[in-house]
């Protein structure tokens, strides 16, 4: 078998020479980068965000400064702009095919969407990572964190192994480096992390290699745990329960407008007062490291983005994913054979199991919801996040009966699991539905033994997603479950196409349902 081309080094040894200066680029450009962002130079704040400088960032800045102080020159702020950065392009779809079968286009689509391993450039914001990666497409130049656990779905089915493995080591690399995974390896993404899904991506892995893989990531396993316990750093993610149990919120560690969208949150901001403007940023910004940026789910009032809460939410979603992760621990320490430790660890995860069933578990709506630390009771929100017990086989079993019929009743549409059941205009909202909560979905009915509903779910999706791959010759970031004949929409960018996920599911789903 071969040898893992990584990895111990890498673990041990931290980061690979060349790093460049950590600084977002709002600190770098100063009031250059607040021009351009409220100025509307690029339709989408990501674009100056990712720009390359072409020269020493101080000069650039410093030559900023000389013309604006100066009255008599007249100058083009986006000329400026292409003059002294490398502007990526993300106009153009690199996604069309001709191909009609859509399989063989998903794994043409991995060579167009990899990326070799980078090198660091003083004034950028990429986080220049060791191996290859997938990207999802479009505007989503980097790795992204949870995306990534569903592409190497599709990855797995493609034969692709060893770049599962690359992107792992790459999420390894990134714990050992700034003791968490961020967002995206982006340095404006450093403040949060993404759902953990880390220790589902050992699963893969270990399906190919063996069990062995626990313990070799073991290390990077103990330092993202200890990150969302705050064990590393004051990150403010554990809540303590009425009962005393330990359950986690999402709590991004920034309480100004992120950079990659900074008119829009200066925009939603400029609705409240200014000594309410903080919480709110950081809400915003916790809301991104759940991956639902944005939703009803977060929404005090159920509508308004400025009313938004995210951090007065035990999310369910997070804490069957930390459930996990403490199993998986339990595991590799099984494998290094310290009993000790792996006992304790699936102590610690039954007790988590125990309050996620006793908050979580709303009788009222019979769905599992976040829980409203300021209500002290469960969310009214139902959102598809409530499948993540099932997907994670921590669920009483006597529940599936109730999550079956609210699936069957509120969420399944003609394109399959609608995200929730609100349309507010956030794209984490009605009538969008998602490849990675069709799978959390399908496989969560699976294992509790909704297996028909299950094959209902994934050949909807399956049908709607080649519907709109033979009329565009794309896959799209999202779709509109509700009407087939419309495109998905809402939130702070157009749809995208490429797209990682929606490959690694549908690909999946495909194999797995002989949906050929």
């Amino acid at each position: 078998m071969r040898q893992f081309p990584v990895s111990l080094l890498m673990l041990l040894l931290g980061p690979f020479t060349g790093a460049q200066t950590l600084s977002t680029p709002d600190k770098i450009y100063g009031e250059l980068f607040t021009d351009v962002q409220m100025g509307r130079i690029f339709p989408d704040n990501k674009t100056f965000a990712d720009c390359i400088p072409r020269r020493d960032p101080k000069e650039i800045l410093k030559a900023y400064r000389a013309i604006k102080a100066n009255p008599g020159i007249r100058f083009s702020l986006r000329l400026f702009i292409e003059e002294h950065f490398i502007i990526p392009d993300s106009s153009k779809s690199l996604y069309e095919t001709r191909s009609q079968d859509v399989a063989a286009h998903i794994n043409s689509l991995w060579t167009v969407l990899r990326r070799q391993k980078d090198s660091a450039v003083e004034g950028s914001s990429l986080l220049p990572l060791p191996y290859p990666y997938i990207v999802p497409g479009g505007r989503f130049r980097e790795i992204y964190y949870w995306d990534s656990y569903f592409t190497m779905l599709g990855l797995k089915e493609s034969g692709e192994h060893e770049l599962i493995e690359s992107m792992i080591s790459n999420f390894a690399y990134l714990i050992n480096t700034y003791g968490h995974i961020p967002n995206g390896n982006r340095t404006y993404y450093l403040s949060r992390s993404q759902p953990p899904f880390f220790s589902l991506m050992l699963d893969l892995l270990a399906e190919i290699k063996g069990p062995s893989v626990y313990a070799l990531y073991l290390p990077a396993l103990e330092k993202e745990y200890s990150y969302w316990m705050d064990k590393s750093a004051k990150t403010r993610h554990v809540v303590k329960m009425p009962d005393g149990s330990i359950l986690n919120r999402y709590f991004d560690q920034l309480n100004i407008p992120r950079q990659e969208s900074y008119f829009e949150d200066v925009q939603t901001a400029a609705r409240l007062p200014p000594e309410k403007r903080g919480l709110l940023f950081r809400n915003l910004r916790s809301a991104a490291e759940s991956g639902w940026d944005f939703s009803s789910r977060w929404m005090k009032n159920g509508r308004d983005l400025s009313s938004i809460q995210t951090i007065s939410l035990v999310p369910v979603d997070l804490n069957c994913l930390l459930y996990h992760l403490e199993k998986t621990l339990s595991r590799a320490y099984m494998e290094t054979g310290n009993r000790v430790r792996a006992s304790y660890l699936r102590q610690v995860a039954q007790k988590r199991k125990k309050a996620i069933n006793r908050y979580c578990w709303s009788p009222a709506e019979g769905w599992f919801t976040d829980y409203d630390l300021g209500a002290g009771k469960p969310s009214r929100s139902k959102t598809l996040a409530g499948m993540f017990p099932f997907f994670l086989s921590l669920a009483d079993s006597a529940r599936i009966v109730f999550a079956a019929g609210q699936l069957d009743k509120v969420f399944l549409k003609p394109g399959g699991l609608v995200t929730t059941s609100q349309n507010t205009g956030q794209q984490w909202d009605a009538p969008n539905g998602w490849a990675p909560l069709q799978w959390i979905s399908i496989i969560g009915l699976e294992k509790y033994g909704e297996q028909a509903l299950a094959k209902v779910v994934a050949e909807r999706w399956v049908r709607l997603n080649k519907k709109v791959f033979a009329s565009t010759g794309k896959l799209m970031e999202k779709y509109n479950v509700v009407d087939l004949e419309l495109e998905a929409g809402g939130g702070e960018y157009p749809s995208q196409d490429g797209f990682g996920w929606t490959n690694g599911v549908l690909l999946a789903l495909i194999k797995k349902y002989k949906l050929d």
